[in-house]
C-alpha cells in the first residue's frame, strides 16, 4: 500500500463511519465530520478556545463556532469565560455523557460494513479494523509529523 492508497482507504472509512452515525435531527450548518473533528480536538485539548481549535484544525473560526454551538446543544461540551480575558470562551468536554453523545458512541458499524462488503468479509474486516484501532490512535499522527 502506498500513501495515496492509504489516503483513499481513510476517505472510504470516513464515509462509512459517517453513514453509521445516527442523524441528530433538525438542520445544521455543520457536517457530522466537522463536528467530530472539533469534538476530538476539544477532547485532546480541554480548556481551549475557538481560535486555538481553528488554528489546529485548519477550519475557519465561523465553522468552529458553529460546531461548538452544536456540541453545546447536544450536551457534549461546556463553555466558560476565560478568567484572563472575559471576551474569550474556553471549551471543554462535558462532565457527563449526554444522550446524543451516548447514541453516537453506541452506533454500530456492522450494518454499514455488511452493506458495503457483503456478509462474508464482515468478520475479517471488523477484526482488521479492531487491530488498526488498537495501534493507530489520534496521537499517532502527531508522532509521525516531521
Amino acid at each position: 500500500m502506498n500513501g495515496i492508497e492509504l489516503f483513499l482507504l481513510g476517505r472510504t472509512l470516513t464515509k462509512l463511519g459517517e453513514q453509521a452515525i445516527p442523524e441528530p435531527g433538525g438542520r445544521h450548518s455543520t457536517s457530522n465530520r466537522s463536528v467530530l473533528i472539533v469534538a476530538a480536538d476539544i477532547r485532546e485539548n480541554p480548556g481551549t478556545s475557538v481560535g486555538e481549535i481553528a488554528e489546529r484544525t485548519g477550519f475557519p473560526q465561523s465553522k468552529v463556532s458553529a460546531c461548538v454551538a452544536r456540541l453545546r446543544e447536544a450536551g457534549a461540551v461546556q463553555t466558560a469565560a476565560d478568567p484572563a480575558d472575559r471576551r474569550r470562551l474556553l471549551i471543554r468536554p462535558a462532565g457527563r455523557v449526554s444522550p446524543r453523545v451516548a447514541a453516537v458512541r453506541a452506533a454500530d458499524v456492522a450494518d454499514v460494513l455488511a452493506a458495503a462488503l457483503g456478509p462474508d468479509a464482515l468478520a475479517e474486516v471488523t477484526a482488521a479494523l479492531d487491530t488498526l484501532a488498537r495501534h493507530l490512535t489520534p496521537g499517532t499522527v502527531a508522532r509521525v509529523r516531521t
